[in-house]
């Protein structure tokens, strides 16, 4: 998640950089650094600027102290965006800032600002790291942010939770809080996680898709119908299946290697329970016959964005295929 290199001592005569992509993570640590602050001196002046908005008379005002206050909390987002004039100015401040200023600087990752970047690694300013989290790391943040949050997950909760909601993790604190909210218990189980958020539209096409590779057509006709009459766009049902599809293949390609599930999991780019799932898929499909699917989900998925009138017609068509490539590769094997 993110890590720091620095602990200890004032927050003030101090610089911290946020740097990466993840914002929850990236907030969360300024937040963290400012509260820090604010409780060494109550009294702190918190000024919050941009990158592209911030001039170099912008700059020395804001972190050079006022006459209403002379210690200042200066956070800084976005500095990939200032001009190139100011890096020098920036720099030589983070590498000395005054013992009444705490300076905070948010780069969102990326080359961009780079040359700031490398001025500030060589002055050894303290830095975050938010970078995105792997989807295998996701049940980590997942179950520390329970903890955090007074719950505990029993069993394949975090896996479930991860499953329905994906891998943002504003969308997966934001849906933890909610479940600390709303629940008497402290025990979250992943029947729990199923019936507060299985409902959501952007899942409802991963039930289709599972519910095809599993082989049980019917049921993969019954939640396209409803999937789609309860407001999923034609398109998310379609990028379900070609997901799915090439998870299969993955699995398929990666079995006979001597990988742990954990170490299959973080290779597709699955919650490891999925693993399981996905043995169990693969029992009745082969490489021949995924590929075969593939080619007709991609069909199916040109139709539904426009080169058929009746979304609903190619979406049930393309599992029928589905279905019958499975089947054709029973009867190889």
């Amino acid at each position: 998640m993110c890590s720091v290199t620095r602990s200890g001592g004032s927050a003030f005569g101090s610089t911290l950089l946020v740097h990466g992509p993840e914002t929850l993570l990236s907030e969360r640590a300024v937040a963290a650094r400012v509260d820090a602050a604010r409780t060494e001196r109550p009294d702190a002046e918190v000024i919050r600027a941009t990158g592209a908005a911030m001039t170099g008379a912008d700059f020395l005002e804001a972190s050079g102290g006022s006459l209403f206050s002379p210690t200042t909390i200066l956070v800084l987002d976005q500095i990939c965006d200032l001009d190139k004039d100011l890096f020098e100015m920036v720099a030589q401040t983070a590498a000395q800032p005054g013992p009444d200023l705490c300076l905070v600087l948010v780069h969102p990752g990326g080359v961009k600002g780079k040359g700031l970047l490398d001025r500030l690694r060589k002055a050894g300013v303290q830095r975050v790291e938010v970078a995105a989290l792997k989807p295998w790391k996701v049940p980590e943040f997942i179950s520390a942010e329970a903890r955090s949050a007074g719950l505990v997950l029993e069993g394949d909760a975090a896996d479930a939770l991860q499953l329905a909601l994906g891998d943002d993790l504003r969308t997966l604190a934001s849906a933890l809080a909610q479940l600390a909210s709303d629940t008497d218990s402290q025990r979250i189980s992943a029947q729990m996680v199923t019936t507060y958020f299985g409902g959501r539209a952007e899942v409802k096409g991963y039930v289709v898709a599972d519910a095809a590779l599993a082989g049980n057509l019917a049921r993969a006709l019954e939640q396209l119908r409803w999937a789609l009459s309860t407001g999923t766009a034609p398109v998310q049902v379609s990028a379900a299946l070609a997901l799915g599809l090439r998870r299969l293949g993955l699995y398929l390609d990666l079995r006979t290697s001597r990988m742990n599930d954990f170490d299959l999991a973080r290779a597709i780019g699955v919650p490891p329970m999925r693993v399981k799932e996905l043995s169990r898929d693969s029992r009745s499909w082969n490489q021949r016959a995924v590929a075969t699917a593939i080619t007709a989900v991609a069909r199916a998925d040109a139709a539904v964005k426009g080169a058929s009138v009746d979304a609903e017609y190619a979406l049930e068509a393309v599992l029928l295929q589905i279905d019958a490539a499975r089947r054709a590769s029973g009867r190889r094997s």
